[in-house]
């Protein structure tokens, strides 16, 4: 079959940035370094209130060394596609189209530009290593230099994104499956549903220990969220339970140990992302970056 036309989201305007739009300011000798690259981690399922001393001290560290809320909100249906599609383009469903929730190539992609877009429209390397096919509807032709689909656990899909953090990158996004498959196997929040939060808190610590080694924690703004929470075995509604992410953004520029005032929406991800690499964000997208987590000079 023949995917959509996505000339939308590949021919991008060139517009003016806004005034309260601009990008971080480049350093000097007072300032933190600039902020080179961009990491994103979605650990999908994730409920915030799952996310504990004991059992995620990986993720709660990044918290603590960056700015953080542990009650952002995803859009609405609260599932996997639809959700991705809003936090990496910065649009609401409507607009971006991703309005199912299957890897149907038939429908082809997002409709919108994406963080993926707008970087590679930049000269920025751009990397997806996902653990569902279906977040392929959001590498539109052109825009991701590397998709990776990881059929595996975290460790796996963890292993991938550190064999793939090699080459370099500009935006890179790694989508961990761990939680969201025990929630629906075994339920929000049991004790198995919490192990597995864990075992990516693990997961996230290996690829975070990467960039480290690679000696790019200083110039990469980091941000760890989540597409959706749950409860019982299921999600998808407009409960708290399903719709109540973590967002925490840590890197050059963040202030650290900031509890976030700012509402934060999923779609919010993609716009920050985009700010902190000086690209110009489409007028009509509707996250807008969470400018409160920068301590700004």
């Amino acid at each position: 079959p023949t995917p959509l036309p996505t000339s939308s989201a590949t021919a991008l305007p060139t517009l003016p940035p806004t005034a309260t739009l601009e990008p971080p300011p480049q350093p000097t000798a007072t300032t933190a370094p600039a902020i080179e690259r961009v990491l994103i981690f979605s650990l999908d399922g994730l409920r915030a209130d799952a996310l504990t001393p004991d059992g995620t001290p990986n993720i709660l560290a990044l918290a603590a060394a960056g700015a953080s809320t542990f009650s952002a909100q995803t859009i609405l249906p609260s599932s996997t596609l639809p959700s991705h599609g809003s936090m990496l383009s910065g649009y609401e469903v409507a607009e971006h189209g991703l309005t199912w929730n299957d890897y149907i190539p038939s429908n082809g992609y997002i409709r919108t530009p994406t963080i993926f877009t707008l970087a590679h429209a930049a000269g920025l390397r751009t990397i997806m290593v996902v653990g569902k096919e279906k977040l392929e509807h959001i590498a539109v032709p052109g825009s991701v230099d590397r998709f990776v689909y990881v059929p595996g656990g975290d460790f796996e899909i963890a292993a991938a994104a550190v064999s793939e953090m090699a080459g370099g990158f500009g935006v890179f996004f790694v989508h961990l499956i761990g939680p969201d498959a025990a929630g629906h196997q075994y339920g929000w929040m049991s004790s198995t549903y919490l192990g597995t939060v864990s075992y990516t808190d693990e997961a996230v610590r290996r690829v975070l220990a990467a960039l480290d080694e690679a000696g790019l924690r200083q110039t990469t703004l980091v941000i760890l969220t989540a597409d959706h929470g749950g409860h019982g075995t299921t999600h998808g509604s407009d409960r708290p339970e399903d719709t109540t992410i973590p967002w925490i953004v840590a890197g050059p520029g963040v202030a650290p140990g900031r509890t976030l005032n700012t509402p934060v929406r999923t779609f919010d991800t993609a716009a920050t992302a985009a700010w902190a690499l000086g690209l110009v964000l489409p007028p009509d997208m509707d996250g807008q970056p969470v400018i409160e987590a920068f301590s700004m000079p």
